[in-house]
């Protein structure tokens, strides 16, 4: 970081400072209070420079997913700084925080919990287009099936819905997803954890 706190050195995309996430452990049903606090990260520094990959290796439960979550702000962090090409995401809300959404996206780790069981595929993927004004009627449906195809799916699934995959299946639509924007970062929130071996090689 600069000096000043509002610039990324040449080439660090996100910057993250002292994030802690921490959940409060409450007591009583009509009145809570709180008791304690979960720290599930706690302190957390460090950089990722444009065009790295960098991955966080540790136990389950050990707070890698939610540090993922806390740098999108999916979870508000309760104390740190997360940088974004120099912009503080903590400090951004609303409407600002929709359009830098655009440049961050995140592949889940549940490929049955992620997709939403209501949605075909096409609106599962073309919503990011919709959401952030980038494509729509006929420009949509063929970005949406250029995507299906970038990840190994037939184009002419987008009227299905997720149940009619598989769990691989259901992966490479959120991969779809991901890449649907364009985006500069990806989270990969151990997104082939939950698949057969056989399948994590056609994933990867």
């Amino acid at each position: 970081m600069t000096d000043n706190g509002n610039k990324t050195d040449n080439g660090v995309l996100v910057s993250i400072r002292n994030l802690k996430m921490h959940f409060p452990i409450t007591q009583g049903i009509v009145v809570q209070r709180k008791i304690g606090a979960i720290k599930a990260v706690d302190g957390l520094n460090f950089d990722i420079l444009r065009g790295e990959t960098l991955g966080l290796v540790g136990e389950s439960g050990c707070g890698k997913s939610t540090t993922g979550r806390a740098i999108l702000q999916l979870y508000r962090p309760t104390a740190g700084e997360v940088f974004f090409e120099g912009e503080n995401l903590t400090a951004v809300k609303g409407e600002h925080l929709r359009r830098m959404r655009r440049r961050m996206q995140m592949i889940f780790q549940d490929p049955y919990a992620s997709l939403n069981p209501r949605m075909t595929v096409g609106d599962i993927i073309g919503e990011p287009l919709t959401v952030h004004n980038i494509a729509k009627g006929k420009e949509r449906r063929e970005r949406v099936q250029e995507l299906l195809k970038v990840v190994g799916l037939n184009p002419y699934f987008v009227n299905r819905y997720p149940h009619e995959f598989s769990g691989g299946q259901r992966q490479r639509i959120g991969v779809a997803r991901a890449l649907a924007v364009q985006p500069e970062f990806i989270v990969c929130d151990e997104p082939i954890s939950a698949l057969d071996v056989s399948i994590q090689a056609q994933i990867i």
